[in-house]
């Protein structure tokens, strides 16, 4: 459920305003419960309401700094040639990480100019300052300094066609009216669904374990990637909006569907393994045509539309529509929280998987006596008694955070400070962070680029937490309306320690095999061994 930054024109998706609810009737998933659980979404989560933040850029000299003030290294290039230069660096010659390492170290700078893909033809903006160190980074999430206007995937936007018309709330910047109210509904939904949280998360991976075990006995593998695909958008479904998909007209296409648009959405900026020459032509020169997906996003429109009563007619008390309410519900549940749980949960599990026996130990045994000592019960009481899991989780959203690109636009001159110079930035011009960099800045964490399980654990550890920033702002921070950080910023967290809470209760130690995707890692599991103590 972020609102962070990050990703065509043609066909308008038209949608009724009003519709009956249609469900057909299926057979009910099988669902196992073996203990008892309580249920809370964290207070955090649901910040008081707080005024919109109208932010009108003052005339306001740069600030002062100590630093020597440079000239910021780099540049663009011709126009044209120089962003396609650039962009096929960025996904075929060098790829993401070498792409920023090598012109960082050519300019012996973490700021410098370079372009972001994907330029000629769907980007015609492709200029950045790109931001690559933990002190420079946070100016993104200042919004009295930086615009977040439709920056959510970058120097391009999507076709509203692909959101019913809608600029949704992500791509909305805090100044604009609608920004207060649509996150306001976001914070009423996940206030509304907080009891369901912990049983059906419990339900849903319960199932996913029991998919995993029988075909890990039957063929000696089975990939959690696709199998997480299923469970969290049945998680999602069932504990926001009190709906199983399997009982609907939807069924289990959900994640298949999602897929698809966001594909649409976002190929600009995926590579698919395809020959380089046409991939490039396909994806980044031209924007796929939204009336392709028009089915099947009516189909999803559907399925939220009739689930999501409730919130609906709060969004009309707030004086939203129901129609744009709806498309806002789609894409803060599809895109935001889906997306987040598909990336991150395949990588979280990557990480703990290649820690080894020992951590699995740790985590088991810190996990089970919790539990056992907080009545059997799951509770966000006992999970805050579990100190390793909790960094676990923290050290995985540092290392590989869910989303990795964010911009801003400079709202007026300002002096950006890197660790080692200052830097003058003029008003209008775009600002573009990546953030595993910022995350694995050797000036603020030791062992950088090393997952360290117990790194967040003890005084000094949570000290660290300013500098975990997947949620696009600090993680001692909150969401609010006046901010852009992740309205389900606590949610995320919750879901991302039920993981491990629930995968070492069940299970003494996992063995895993990594693969590439488009999105993160693809896990795929060779053993799984039961719960013996």
């Amino acid at each position: 459920m972020a609102s962070s930054s990050l990703v065509f024109p043609s066909l308008q998706l038209q949608f009724p305003s009003q519709r009956s609810s249609k469900l057909t009737s299926r057979p009910s998933t099988r669902r196992l419960i073996v203990r008892p659980i309580t249920a809370s979404v964290p207070e955090r989560s649901v910040p008081p309401p707080a005024r919109a933040m109208t932010t009108v850029a003052p005339e306001v000299a740069p600030e002062p700094t100590k630093l020597p003030i440079q000239k910021i290294p780099g540049g663009y290039g011709l126009p044209f040639f120089g962003p396609i230069k650039d962009r096929l660096a960025y996904f075929y010659t060098q790829g993401t990480e070498k792409f920023f390492k090598s012109r960082m170290e050519k300019y012996k700078s973490t700021v410098f100019r370079a372009n972001m893909p994907p330029g000629p033809f769907i980007s015609s903006h492709p200029n950045v300052i790109i931001l690559l160190d933990g002190k420079s980074f946070p100016v993104l999430f200042d919004v009295s300094k930086v615009e977040k206007k439709d920056l959510f995937t970058g120097t391009y936007m999507p076709s509203t066609k692909l959101t019913g018309g809608y600029r949704v709330l992500s791509y909305l910047d805090p100044s604009e009216p609608n920004h207060a109210k649509l996150k306001e509904l976001l914070f009423f939904l996940l206030k509304s669904s907080r009891d369901r949280v912990i049983p059906e998360f419990h339900t849903s991976f319960m199932e996913l374990f029991e998919k995993l075990e029988s075909e890990i006995s039957t063929t000696g593998k089975a990939s959690f990637s696709e199998a997480n695909d299923q469970a969290a958008f049945n998680f999602l479904a069932r504990s926001l909006y009190g709906s199983n998909p399997a009982d609907t007209k939807l069924g289990l296409d959900g994640p298949k569907l999602i897929g698809k648009w966001v594909l649409f959405q976002l190929s600009p900026l995926l590579t698919l393994g395809l020959p380089k020459i046409a991939e490039d032509l396909l994806l980044h020169t031209f924007p796929l045509p939204p009336f392709l997906i028009k089915k099947d996003y009516q189909r999803l429109y559907d399925f939220f539309y009739d689930s999501s009563t409730l919130v609906l007619d709060e969004a009309e008390k707030m004086g939203v529509s129901r129609d744009e309410a709806c498309h806002n519900l789609l894409f803060a549940t599809c895109f935001n929280s889906f997306g987040g749980m598909k990336f991150f949960f395949p990588n979280m599990l990557k990480w703990i998987g290649r820690a080894g026996v020992k951590l699995h130990t740790q985590l088991a045994q810190e996990i089970r006596s919790t539990v056992s000592s907080n009545g059997g019960k799951v509770t966000m009481a006992a999970m805050e008694q579990m100190p390793l899991m909790k960094s676990v989780v923290y050290e995985s959203l540092r290392i590989e955070p869910p989303v990795s690109l964010q911009y801003g636009k400079a709202k007026r001159d300002m002096v950006i400070e890197s660790h080692d110079a200052a830097f003058e930035v003029k008003e209008g011009e775009m600002l573009f962070g990546f953030q595993p960099f910022a995350t694995k800045d050797p000036k603020i964490f030791e062992r950088a680029e090393e997952f360290l399980a117990d790194r967040f654990v003890g005084e000094e550890g949570e000290k660290l937490l300013r500098h975990v920033l997947w949620s696009n702002g600090p993680e001692t921070e909150s969401p609010t309306i006046g901010n852009k950080q992740c309205a389900g910023k606590d949610f995320v967290v919750l879901v991302s320690r039920l993981l491990v809470v629930e995968l070492f209760l069940h299970y003494d130690s996992f063995d895993v095999v990594v693969g590439r995707s488009p999105l993160g890692a693809s896990v795929t599991l060779t053993s799984l061994k039961r719960a013996s103590f």
